[in-house]
């Protein structure tokens, strides 16, 4: 019998030693009784055994009551667990199953080769990593690496979430975590190495709080246990690796926790690019039966900053959509229809007035050409004006690739979008609707941006004046009044001179509205494909438009 197999028979013994006690009293016991009943006079055995299911009721109705009493005095029966325990062979989850964030993976390797390599690790004198950290926007795959990294090393896994320690009762939290760690120890002693995965870190993690009000203590205590725990492993023989998830900013984890020998390593977790995404559709597309005709690519270029977890849902609400269309595959449409219906709800058509109606296409007319021929980064994917939520139409439009920054020009851009709408339906009628109270408050609040925060205004004004602005968090204002006409003043100047700029375009390109409105009017949607072929009619192209 090797090591190994001898530390898992030991583990097992240890993990189920109560059982094992049990079993043998309680067979000890039948045996006694069963041998005292025998040498027992006719008469007495009887009378013993008429009484024996009374006194099996009562004696069972008192040990239900010592044992409830028992766990909640004694045993914390607060304090229990539900953590989920797998063998890293059962996670089930491969490391090609992970789709579109391959520099997580390439680092998130060598944690793997480190766990299947420790000997040579520590013959150099290294030691393996404590804890990982992953960090990102949610549903972009760090529950899903974390169980590939299970599945790769060949380990034991326990699953929970941070939410899972907070209780109101004082203690209980602390308590889980020292169950918890114990749980994994044995685990580890037994197969060499566990990993906890602890999702939404953040609920226990966040800074510590001190107060002499005793804010904060329950919270407090459990992170103090988890970091009293996360140190105790580097004195054991077997491997406990902790890996954390959060999708809230490093920063608000307190400290403690980041330092080297607690989370080690950090790998940050992003959206997929443009080809990440496009392997992921080509991943989870194959789960359904579709159009092999399917442009996965353009697909792609549609789901700009959607993360893997979103395009499975879009891929599974297409699905949905097909089938209730009586149709047998998955097409383009349905994938299209599904993105769309996700991001702006559901279509519900209201019955609008002939006038009213016209005026909502000539709204989201003027949006669709500002935007087409205006905006630096964006394109237009779709026009409607079919009610969805709250809104009677809606321009459908995606930056062409990943931007991470917004410059001056995209920001007036973004400005000059907003106010498409307005400046055709005064055109059009002389006068305007209520629709445009959306578009208001998002130039609004860019131009206010531009000004206040970014230092974008041409009188020069640079610096974030918000910090010195009032607030509730600090009700005293250190800007003076003049100076705060002065910014609301280059405010007003942005917004007017991209209205006049937007105006001048609308003015001059006219036509083409007008056509587009008779095609929304018409068709209610129009397509990428439809509105790029207008365009084209008219003589006008985008020097950028994906193929």
């Amino acid at each position: 019998m090797d090591i190994l197999t001898l530390r898992r028979f030991k583990m097992y013994l240890m993990m189920h030693k109560i059982k094992f006690i049990i079993t043998f009293v309680v067979t000890a016991l039948l045996i006694l009784a069963v041998w005292g009943l025998s040498s027992l006079e006719s008469f007495y055995r009887h009378l013993t055994l008429a009484q024996m299911p009374i006194t099996l009721l009562l004696s069972g109705v008192h040990a239900g009551i010592f044992v409830f009493m028992y766990m909640i005095f004694l045993r914390g029966g607060f304090t229990r667990i539900k953590q989920t325990t797998i063998k890293g062979q059962k996670v089930n989850v491969h490391w090609n199953d992970v789709i579109g964030i391959d520099e997580a993976k390439e680092e998130a390797w060598e944690v793997v080769q480190l766990i299947k390599d420790r000997t040579r690790l520590l013959k150099i004198g290294g030691r393996i990593l404590r804890g990982l950290l992953m960090v990102g926007p949610p549903g972009c795959g760090k529950t899903y690496l974390a169980k590939a990294i299970a599945t790769e090393a060949g380990i034991p896994f326990i699953s929970m979430s941070g939410s899972e320690f907070t209780e109101i009762f004082v203690g209980v939290g602390a308590s889980r975590v020292r169950k918890l760690f114990k749980r994994a120890r044995d685990l580890a002693y037994g197969y060499g190495a566990s990993i906890v995965f602890i999702d939404e870190l953040d609920a226990i993690g966040r800074a510590r709080s001190f107060s002499f009000m005793g804010g904060g203590q329950e919270t407090n205590s459990t992170q103090n246990q988890l970091l009293v725990e996360m140190d105790g492993l580097k004195d054991k023989d077997f491997d406990v690796i902790v890996i954390g998830a959060t999708n809230a900013a490093e920063g608000i984890l307190d400290q403690a926790l980041l330092r080297p020998g607690r989370f080690d390593r950090k790998i940050y977790i992003d959206r997929p690019s443009l080809e990440g995404r496009e392997k992921v559709f080509e991943y989870y597309i194959k789960k359904v039966k579709y159009d092999k005709n399917i442009d996965l690519g353009r697909l792609a270029r549609k789901a700009v900053y959607k993360s893997p977890a979103e395009i499975d849902n879009i891929i599974k609400e297409a699905a949905l959509i097909a089938t209730r269309n009586k149709r047998d595959t998955v097409s383009y449409v349905d994938l299209s229809e599904a993105m769309e219906r996700i991001d702006m709800g559901m279509k519900h058509k209201k019955q609008m007035t002939k006038e009213e109606r016209k005026m909502v296409a000539f709204h989201e007319a003027g949006h669709l050409v500002t935007t087409y021929i205006l905006h630096p980064t964006d394109d237009v994917f779709k026009a409607s004006i079919i009610s969805r939520k709250e809104s009677l139409g809606a321009v459908y439009r995606q930056p062409r690739e990943e931007l991470y920054t917004r410059n001056k020009e995209a920001l007036l851009a973004d400005i000059k979008v907003s106010l498409g709408g307005y400046v055709a339906e005064k055109i059009h009628t002389g006068t305007t609707s209520s629709g445009v109270a959306d578009d208001f408050k998002k130039a609004m609040g860019t131009a206010s941006s531009m000004v206040w925060k970014l230092g974008m205004s041409d009188a020069g004004y640079i610096g974030d004046y918000t910090t010195l602005a009032g607030s509730a968090q600090q009700p005293t204002s250190f800007l003076s009044q003049a100076l705060t006409e002065k910014l609301n003043s280059e405010t007003d100047k942005i917004l007017k001179k991209c209205l006049k700029e937007v105006d001048d375009l609308l003015k001059k390109e006219w036509q083409i509205v007008e056509r587009f409105v008779k095609e929304l009017l018409e068709k209610e949607e129009l397509e990428y494909d439809e509105i790029e072929e207008i365009f084209k009619e008219y003589g006008k192209t985008h020097f950028s438009k994906p193929a």
